[in-house]
């Protein structure tokens, strides 16, 4: 109605139709028809601005607009003559609009394809709106909610492998303040998230009681709109800082619009254009964009600096700033091995128990490595670096502690127990420089002593020792021939006994050739023989 009085009033004053539509910024067809319309209602140019009524304005109104009872127009009208092809093409054979129009156009029925886009998605309900119906939500009380995602920069140098690398950008905005915080990292892992947590509360000074993340898998393992599967050394970190973990649901920007609409303002204000030499320089460049550029903007919404309303109204209702770096365990779920072990971060530990094949939890941190079978804590190592091995003897069989843990004193007293000959001949066995390599001898001997009774052994032993032969299959084949308690034979003198084949002595005499003759052959080398 405004537009039209201000055509008719410039057409009054005796302006014409090119200057009325420069001055009226409207269309000189639209300046015909208003005019056309006023004085077929009566309207004359000689007559003054009083003429200009509410009434004379609604009629002309009335005529260039004509009022439609369902406010469509005929396009609407032909659409819903044809409703029942438009569904069947539009849910059952799935076609989009475009394709729908072509379609309609080739039966004839020409009607604009923004029409039909409308009808498709008012009366069908296909499609999707640009300009979907939202509510705003309520900022809620100061100091409580901080909203959080990663969106990705560009590519900056990163001098530890020499070449560009995509750097992303962890972004914290406080809902009810604005106040932002970017903290930049090469990595979206759950490590890297919680340095960024760390950062910002620093540059905050202190926690917000809720946060409301994106669905990162270095928070989320499962995405559930209404009970999400969070990861558990996140869900252990917001504990040990005491807020509260609120997740956005997966593809739902308008859980977390407060952040979703400062990537963007990011990536263009404070990275754009940028040249940065590496990740610290471009995080300190960040710093001072949060405190200065987006810090002391005047936000469109609060109309209010978000540094200064951060400051005045929300950092006094944080939680305190943490006073101690956290300590970010790691966890795993190792299988047991068959020695009784399994391996955290690259380093082995023992677990009691007859749990080999069985998957266990770990929880590892700087200084201790928990263990747990179904929610039970069953063992505590103090935690080893890579290469490390952490065995409790306990949590071995006793059977084979010694041979595991190479146990030399432990052996020796073992073989001593059956018998203190035994017990020396294992001393004599074990006696080497690398007396773990006999072990497995002393293990033979006390495997003779459980076949074949320790009063055998023991007297096999003691005739070995008397000979000075230190071998335990010496002693196996002792016992085997029944031999280890028969007397020993006295040592045979020399020149007394005979050989088995020796000759008779007359066989070695020889006659005296001098002249006394006794006439009996004199022996040489008898003494020889003897």
């Amino acid at each position: 109605m405004h537009e039209i009085r201000e055509v008719l009033r410039l057409w009054l004053r005796g302006e014409a139709e090119r200057a009325i539509a420069r001055m009226a910024l409207v269309d000189r067809k639209t300046v015909r028809r208003y005019v056309g319309a006023a004085r077929a209602a009566g309207l004359v140019r000689s007559g003054t601005e009083d003429a200009l009524t509410d009434t004379l304005i609604g009629v002309v109104c009335e005529t260039v607009r004509p009022h439609r009872p369902d406010g469509h127009g005929e396009a609407w009208a032909v659409l819903k003559a044809h409703h029942d092809q438009l569904e069947r093409w539009l849910k059952t054979d799935r076609l989009n609009v475009v394709k729908v129009h072509d379609l309609l156009v080739r039966q004839g029925v020409v009607v604009p394809q923004r029409t039909l886009h409308r009808y498709a998605l008012e009366v069908l309900g296909v499609g999707r709106s640009s300009r979907e119906r939202t509510v705003r939500v309520a900022d809620g009380e100061p100091g409580v909610e901080c909203q959080v995602d990663f969106g990705r920069m560009g590519l900056i140098p990163d001098p530890a492998t020499g070449r560009r690398r995509v750097v992303w950008a962890l972004i914290f905005t406080a809902v009810y303040s604005r106040h932002t915080f970017v903290y930049l990292s090469f990595r979206q892992t759950t490590e890297a998230v919680i340095e960024g947590c760390e950062a910002a509360w620093a540059f905050f000074g202190g926690v917000f009681k809720v946060i409301i993340p994106d669905n990162m898998s270095a928070i989320v393992d499962d995405s559930d709109p209404l009970e999400p599967r969070l990861n558990t050394a996140f869900v252990e970190y917001a504990q040990s800082r005491g807020f509260l973990i609120d997740p956005a649901r997966v593809r739902k920007p308008q859980d977390k619009p407060r952040v979703e609409r400062v990537v963007s303002f990011t990536r263009d204000s404070m990275f754009a254009g940028e040249v940065f030499i590496d990740i610290d320089h471009a995080q300190r460049h960040a710093e001072r964009w949060c405190r200065n550029r987006a810090g002391l903007r005047t936000h469109g919404t609060t109309q209010c600096r978000p540094a200064e309303l951060f400051s005045i109204e929300e950092q006094p209702h944080l939680l305190p700033v943490p006073t101690k770096p956290y300590d970010l365990p790691v966890y795993s779920e190792p299988k047991v091995a068959r020695d009784h072990h399994v391996e955290v971060a690259r380093a082995i530990y023992s677990v009691p128990g007859d749990l080999i094949g069985a998957r266990v939890k770990a929880r590892a941190d700087s200084a201790l490595v928990r263990i747990f079978h179904r929610g039970v804590l069953v063992k505590v190592h103090p935690r080893k670096p890579p290469g490390g091995r952490s065995t409790d003897p306990a949590d071995l069989p006793a059977e084979k502690t010694t041979y595991a843990l190479r146990d030399i004193d432990h052996l020796r007293n073992l073989a001593a127990g059956h018998g203190p000959v035994i017990g020396a001949y294992a001393s004599a066995l074990l006696d080497s420089p690398l007396p773990w390599t006999k072990m497995r001898q002393v293990y033979a001997l006390l495997g003779l002593v459980k076949r074949w009774g320790p009063e055998r052994v023991e007297a096999a032993c003691s005739r070995a020792l008397e000979a000075e032969a230190i071998s335990v299959p010496l002693i196996g084949r002792m016992i085997e021939r029944a031999t280890e308690s028969a007397p020993a034979a006295p040592p045979a003198r020399r020149g007394t006994e005979t050989a088995r084949f020796a000759r008779d002595l007359s066989h070695f005499a020889t006659a005296r050739s001098n002249d006394t003759d006794t006439g009996q052959p004199e022996l040489f080398g008898t003494g020889a023989m003897a």
